[in-house]
């Protein structure tokens, strides 16, 4: 059957992801995603500055581009929460160090109700990442730990709250992000295990849930013994053979996004799309460039075109879309209930308190002792989770309950520890980014206690007590300032071993 120009352009449209510029969308965007006949928008910070904003933007999407659309965003919990507006739910390593796969389902079924208010209708969570590399620099607390029956019952858990919500979500990073030391934002992992292995570990929480997850996202990685060619986003090895013919996976693969440069530098944004969606892909997340947008678009429907890409093969891909879209439409009649966010908040806030989790001998200081904080002034954003802690509203928190005498810093390189005063000050180190702690601070940085308020295993670097918050959410920093004056216990359990004092790459 061959399809008129129209056809191949629905069709190549419909296999696309695509992100707008900010919370308002403009006549030209507008126009653009029109054009391209996409149905899939990511949403990012920049487009979610508050609730009315966001839901104005989702009815401009649906106006332009039909209700039978998906609007999506990253919601995993921790420091990977796109919205600032909604209760600040706990990390996955947060729910792993409580143990309680109930609080889980409670938890994930909360998120999905934030979302649900502002007509986003697919949520890229939860990981199923199992984090046994402590050097590993994306990964960390959004793991929800390093063993695989465990990290399986509480995503499952997790994901089955959020689906009774009415919002789809999303596994990632298949097969397994959890053992690399490379961002594949800024370059291309390579994880070279043989195949036992990586289907004994990597592959068991994917395996126990592809019959219960709507949908999946590819990871920017090459594992050597699954294909010796091509990252798992771009094959056909792993996204067919393994995950739809080993697995039975039914549900909506979507890549990672393609702008990174994993994916980018080597093949690029339109030939990244043609490739995917040949490998068994059912949506191409193509992001940041207009341009590459629209060229991408363009490489489908040429690929289309030319039998390149078979027809039967993307419209195998809209038909799952589809039904996604059928199973969680983008709502516009949820208004989250004030009584029932009050409920969240304090749902999430008694999640962040019982995660908190000891490493070592944690003292209590009681509440107007004198303490002497060291602290990053301004801890930037990783590029995936949103921006750190900043040193005022840490001690904002902490100063409800101590005298603090505050040591900032801008950057590490810049703090000479021997310069700080030797006067019997109690003095405590603050962790607020996911950078780990290389040789000159694990020689010369001597804390009577570490907060860990980021990435747990920064806790191994330095040679004191600490205590480990798995983030940095207002609720997760009152349970610490609680814990040390010795209100509250901190009863949480580390989810990983933490291993040695970090080594340099």
């Amino acid at each position: 059957m061959t399809l008129s120009k129209e056809q191949l352009e629905q069709l190549a449209g419909r296999c696309l992801m695509v992100d707008v510029a900010g919370p308002v969308l403009s006549e030209e965007e507008a126009a653009r995603l029109q054009r391209m006949r996409v149905r899939a928008i990511c949403l990012f910070r920049r487009n979610v500055p508050d609730a009315a904003s966001t839901r104005r933007l989702a009815a401009d999407l649906k106006r332009a581009l039909g209700d039978d659309i998906l609007i999506a965003l990253d919601q995993e919990g921790g420091g990977v929460m796109r919205t600032l507006f909604l209760p600040q739910a706990p990390a996955a390593m947060a729910l792993a160090a409580v143990g309680d796969d109930e609080l889980a389902r409670r938890v994930g079924g909360a998120v999905a109700r934030g979302l649900k208010s502002l007509g986003v209708n697919w949520n890229f969570a939860p990981v199923l990442d199992l984090n046994n590399n402590p050097a590993n620099p994306v990964i960390g607390e959004r793991s929800f730990g390093a063993d695989p029956a465990r990290a399986a019952a509480l995503a499952r858990a997790w994901m089955e709250g959020h689906l009774a919500e009415g919002v789809a979500c999303c596994v990632k990073h298949f097969p397994g992000h959890g053992d690399t030391h490379t961002d594949s934002h800024l370059d291309l992992p390579v994880v070279d295990k043989p195949q036992a292995e990586l289907r004994d570990y990597e592959l068991a929480p994917f395996k126990a849930l592809s019959a219960h997850a709507p949908a999946l996202m590819s990871a920017h990685i090459r594992f050597p013994s699954l294909d010796p060619e091509w990252p798992a986003t771009l094959s056909p090895a792993i996204l067919t053979g393994l995950l739809r013919r080993e697995l039975g996976f039914a549900g909506v693969a979507i890549t990672d996004a393609l702008n990174m440069k994993a994916i980018r530098e080597r093949w690029g944004q339109a030939a990244g799309s043609v490739q995917t969606l040949k490998a068994g892909a059912d949506l191409s997340l193509v992001l940041q460039f207009p341009e590459e947008m629209e060229a991408s678009f363009e490489a489908l429907r040429a690929a289309l075109q030319s039998g390149e890409l078979a027809q039967a093969r993307l419209q195998e891909a809209a038909e799952r879309v589809d039904a996604l879209i059928r199973h969680y439409p983008s709502r516009d009649d949820y208004d989250y209930p004030a009584e029932q966010r009050a409920a969240d908040e304090a749902l999430f806030a008694d999640a962040w308190r019982r995660a908190l989790t000891p490493y070592g001998e944690v003292p209590t200081l009681p509440a107007g002792q004198r303490l002497r904080l060291v602290v990053q002034d301004q801890a930037p954003s990783d590029g995936v989770s949103e921006a750190g802690l900043s040193a005022n509203k840490l001690v904002a928190a902490l100063s409800h309950r101590h005298a603090l005498e505050v040591v900032r810093f801008q950057q590490r390189a810049a703090l000479d520890w021997s310069t700080l005063p030797q006067d019997g000050v109690f003095t405590v180190l603050a962790s607020t980014t996911r950078e780990r702690y290389g040789r000159r601070e694990q020689q010369t940085w001597k804390p009577d206690l570490h907060l860990a308020l980021w990435n747990p295993y920064a806790a191994a670097d330095i040679a004191a007590p600490a205590l480990i918050s798995y983030g940095f959410a207002d609720a997760a920093l009152e349970a610490v300032s609680r814990r040390l004056a010795g209100e509250i216990p901190a009863a949480g359990r580390l989810p990983v071993a933490l291993g040695q004092p970090y080594q340099e790459q």
